[in-house]
């Protein structure tokens, strides 16, 4: 798994795919950051990550449309198929990797908490679960990107399906509170609810260090992380 993760790494600052992330994530957080709490005076970083959270609609599609799509077009993924890893290893290693970039984006706008704290009082529990909270949120979607990466064999394919299903994840609330009216859709509404991501991550903004929140998000990732093994076993068995 080291050897993967340590390869994908490599790849995001050897390609532009890591700079352009970095730089779409760090200018648009900047914007928000500048009008939401400079000009706004607002020293809350919970008001930073709140506002901010539709960029993963953008910039997860990015991260993660060539983590498999990439390897199935050019039949390299053989290699890691017959390779003594297991698919758990190769798997992990790339989600892994693309979480180091993430997190590592995240480490960057640390400056808005150094200046937030110069010119105002800032908690620092509430710093620490925002980030938390931010980061296993985008961990979250990363996994979603990668099953949609092992979808297709197109890179564009699978960055629009994956900005489809975030979208689908982001306007979700939305979704759920136009049906609520509804008395024969209350199931459904139920069954949403219980899916909805970025509704986990209202505690998190609020400063409030959810348990709960961090084991569905963990394990939200998982399930998809699961998926994802399981469809590369079968076309590793299907393709013989």
């Amino acid at each position: 798994m080291l050897a993967v993760f340590k390869r994908e790494l490599q790849s995001y600052f050897y390609s532009a795919i890591g700079y352009v992330f970095m730089g779409c994530f760090l200018v648009i957080a900047g914007i928000f950051f500048a009008f939401g709490n400079v000009l706004s005076a607002s020293s809350s970083v919970g008001t930073l990550f709140s506002n901010v959270s539709f960029i993963f609609i953008l910039i997860v599609p990015i991260l993660t449309m060539r983590l498999m799509s990439d390897e199935r077009r050019s039949k390299s993924d053989q290699l890691l198929l017959t390779s003594p890893l297991s698919l758990w290893s190769i798997v992990c290693g790339k989600f892994l990797a693309a979480c180091a970039v993430f997190f590592l984006t995240l480490v960057c706008t640390g400056l808005y908490v150094i200046i937030l704290s110069v010119y105002g009082n800032v908690s620092a529990i509430e710093v620490f679960v925002n980030y938390l909270g931010f980061f296993l949120m985008g961990c979250c979607l990363i996994a979603v990107g990668l099953f949609m990466s092992n979808l297709s064999e197109n890179q564009v394919a699978s960055a629009i399906s994956t900005f489809v299903v975030i979208l689908f994840l982001y306007l979700l609330d939305s979704i759920i509170a136009s049906m609520s009216s509804v008395t024969m859709l209350s199931w459904l509404c139920t069954a949403l609810e219980w899916v909805s991501l970025f509704a986990r991550f209202t505690d998190f903004s609020s400063g409030i260090l959810s348990l709960t929140g961090v084991i569905y998000m963990i394990s939200f990732a998982g399930v998809f992380l699961l998926l994802t093994v399981y469809t590369t076993e079968k076309r590793r068995w299907s393709e013989g």
